[in-house]
């Protein structure tokens, strides 16, 4: 559902069914890329299903995206077609203007953008065990430089999707308002409630009130979120003057995507009177890789055990497994891992080796079988030979009672490299840059303690609500952020 349009299982099926005949009308063949860009809505949803029955490959990507990057995911895709749904989006209909797209009423779908054929482009080809056929195709990192096309197929999918379904009833409802463009949404939230006749109400994007009214309202059950998404809840609560949060019928809160601080999580699940579930991820493993057990929550910020079916080690750096308790870089092997990066034969060599292993990038421990991410292994900051985790360091400050979030990164120095921490306050807060130094210096050894603290109206985001640190530590580095 999406506003006050609502799809039964029936109509859906009836529309998917029209979909496809209409883009067979458009010329898009078996393993032609498609690219809808759209939010969240049901017409993506219609796109994306009606695309895999024609065994071609669905790539949703954010209208919010730049110029650039959308042209960039467009080109290295070679796509068929872009399908843009404007009538929602006015980002959407400003990219299909730039393309020079038609636009067209289609059944089911409504008004949408659509863009030229591309004539040259030659389909790849399908796959006789239609488990490895690509069933979406995911550009991930477009902001840092060329985006990645992630080659997520059938079986990639659909063992995520199961694993997320596991604890998911037809009478439930999820709220999915993390992008259907990004691995949570299409995967967990989407796929994972479709697979057992679950409801999903879709909402293109974020905001604390509208959320706040359909659980209280709308009878949600389920919650998915990033961090940030439980953060301005909070914030969203004290704006509002609102006593308490209302819980309706909630009775599953999860969250993944980025480390989740532990003041952040006992106030939430202080808030509904639920569990906060964390989980672990990537976009090249459709992410599925480890969770918290719903029969066994946890009051720290471990993200739980590995999946059922997937392997994982630790490495140092030049190849050797850690001991038991230390911190290593995060590989994993299993069913959930990507077929590789979309005509990036390098690119995928370096992160999959021979064996199947795929390096997260993540630097992780394990405590017995319970997992904790301890951070990116490219955001590892090395101050004076010692290693400073940004988790760690953000934990310490979000505990600050005027604190909403903060973000922390590493700033290369002669010789060295000093730790930078920008600080989004609470709504009129007088904290000072100052008085959180003086705070980190009570609970951090001197190695740790941020060198500067920059306070900022509001942390960069994309879509999903993650930071985005790369434009920090450029802020960092060429003084564009000046300390307020």
């Amino acid at each position: 559902m999406q506003g006050d349009v609502t799809w039964t299982y029936a109509e859906l099926a009836a529309v998917v069914a029209d979909t496809a005949l209409i883009l067979k009308n458009y010329d898009i063949r078996p393993g032609d890329r498609v690219i809808i860009v759209s939010e969240n809505s049901l017409a993506a949803v219609a796109l994306i299903l009606a695309t895999l029955e024609l065994e071609a490959w669905p790539a949703v990507v954010n209208p919010r995206l730049s110029d650039r990057e959308i042209d960039l995911i467009r080109e290295h895709s070679a796509a068929r077609r872009v399908f843009y749904t404007i009538k929602a989006s006015d980002a959407a209909r400003q990219h299909a203007e730039r393309h020079h797209a038609d636009i067209a009423v289609l059944r089911g779908l409504g008004t949408l953008g659509v863009g030229p054929l591309n004539r040259d482009t030659v389909p790849e080809p399908v796959e006789v065990d239609r488990s490895r056929q690509v069933a979406a195709l995911v550009y991930t990192s477009g902001t840092t430089g060329t985006p990645k096309g992630v080659m997520l197929s059938h079986r990639n999918l659909l063992f995520s999707a199961r694993i997320a379904s596991a604890r998911r009833e037809p009478t439930d409802k999820a709220y999915c308002v993390l992008p259907i463009s990004h691995i949570v949404g299409y995967s967990n939230i989407l796929i994972g409630s479709l697979m057992v006749g679950a409801t999903v109400q879709l909402v293109p994007r974020f905001d604390p009130a509208a959320l706040v009214a359909a659980i209280a309202n709308d009878g949600i059950t389920l919650m998915f979120g990033v961090p940030a998404t439980y953060q301005r809840l909070l914030e969203y609560k004290t704006v509002a003057g609102i006593d308490r949060l209302p819980r309706g019928k909630l009775r599953r809160l999860a969250v993944a995507g980025a480390p989740l601080d532990v003041t952040l999580k006992s106030k939430i699940e202080a808030e509904f009177g639920l569990p906060l579930g964390n989980g672990y991820g990537i976009t090249e493993c459709a992410p599925a890789i480890a969770g918290v057990r719903a029969e066994t929550p946890r009051s720290d910020d471990a993200v739980g055990s590995l999946i059922t079916g997937i392997e994982a080690r630790l490495v140092a750096p030049g190849g050797r497994v850690v001991a038991p308790g230390e911190v290593g870089e995060l590989h994993v092997r299993g069913p959930n891992v990507m077929r590789g990066y979309y005509r990036a034969p390098e690119a995928t060599a370096a992160v999959i080796d021979a064996g199947g292993w795929f390096n997260t990038g993540d630097l992780a421990r394990f405590d017995g079988d319970i997992l904790y991410i301890a951070g990116r292994t490219k955001e590892l900051i090395i101050r004076s030979g010692f290693n400073v985790y940004p988790p760690e360091v953000e934990a310490v400050l979000n505990v600050h009672p005027a604190v909403a979030q903060s973000a922390v990164i590493g700033r290369s120095v002669p010789g060295n490299e000093e730790v930078v921490a920008f600080v989004q306050l609470l709504p009129d807060s007088t904290v000072t840059p100052s008085d959180l130094m003086a705070h980190a210096a009570r609970l951090l050894t001197p190695y740790k303690r941020p060198s500067e603290i920059i306070v900022v109206d509001a942390l960069p985001a994309a879509s999903t609500g993650k930071i985005l640190k790369h434009r920090l530590a450029d802020a960092a580095r060429d003084r564009a952020i000046e300390p307020v």
